[in-house]
């Protein structure tokens, strides 16, 4: 079967109808926004201030927004409809999360642009944060398969709200105690440590590692939401 843009662009289609009726989901979507208006009020323009900003997006988009849709599909019951369509994996997971990229996208430009925030290597932090977004949808496209219901959903995002939050004050304590160095491998904080590279001139070749981290991080992530998918095309 080959590989079909319009199927893709179908359910995306179908998607963005599902979350413009849904008031809770989109008011969510802007608060990054909200965030960013009140960080240049503080006047605070360091490179954690603005990640503070850009993985909030992340979470409250990326990942909320797409663990909403596919946890929809299983409240409407229809996820197993579009599990017996024509459409194949890649179909579905693209078409599912095609809304979620492009709404990311968008928040993060408009972050900032509101923000001031304008990297030295606008390349690298570019591909960088599309890495990021997808490995955030990949995180948003699990919890909705473990979720059944939009509501649920919104409640299973906390605690990812918390490791973004939270994470990014570890790293002060790492030195006293070493068990926490772990934390520096969350893309988060991956993603943290090469802007500031970026910022004192480091190209590609200094950041690679950074990048092949949140690489590793997408691809394990994916590699669970395909199990799960196929372990629902049995189970219901």
């Amino acid at each position: 079967m080959t590989f079909s843009m319009r199927r893709v662009f179908a359910i995306m289609h179908k998607d963005y109808k599902d979350v413009s009726r849904n008031l809770y989901v989109t008011t969510t979507v802007f608060t990054p926004l909200i965030m960013a208006v009140f960080l240049v009020q503080l006047g605070i323009g360091n490179i954690d201030s603005h990640y503070i900003i850009i993985n909030t997006a992340f979470v409250l988009v990326a990942t909320y927004v797409q663990s909403s849709l596919i946890a929809e599909e299983k409240e409407k019951k229809t996820l197993r409809g579009l599990m017996l369509s024509p459409a194949s994996i890649i179909e579905i997971f693209s078409g599912k999360s095609l809304l979620s990229l492009i709404a990311t996208k968008v928040i993060i430009i408009l972050s900032m642009l509101l923000t001031g925030y304008n990297p030295k290597n606008a390349f690298i932090i570019a591909f960088a944060l599309l890495l990021s977004i997808i490995f955030y949808i990949g995180v948003g496209t699990l919890m909705g398969l473990l979720t059944k219901s939009v509501m649920e959903a919104s409640v299973a995002i906390i605690p990812a709200i918390g490791i973004i939050i939270l994470g990014s004050f570890v790293t002060p304590f790492i030195e006293k105690y070493p068990i926490l160095a772990i934390a520096e491998y969350l893309p988060n904080l991956q993603l943290i440590d090469m802007a500031k590279q970026v910022e004192t001139g480091a190209g590609l070749a200094e950041v690679w590692p950074n990048l092949g981290i949140i690489l590793l991080w997408s691809i394990a992530i994916y590699f669970l939401c395909v199990y799960l998918y196929k372990k629902s095309m049995v189970d219901e």
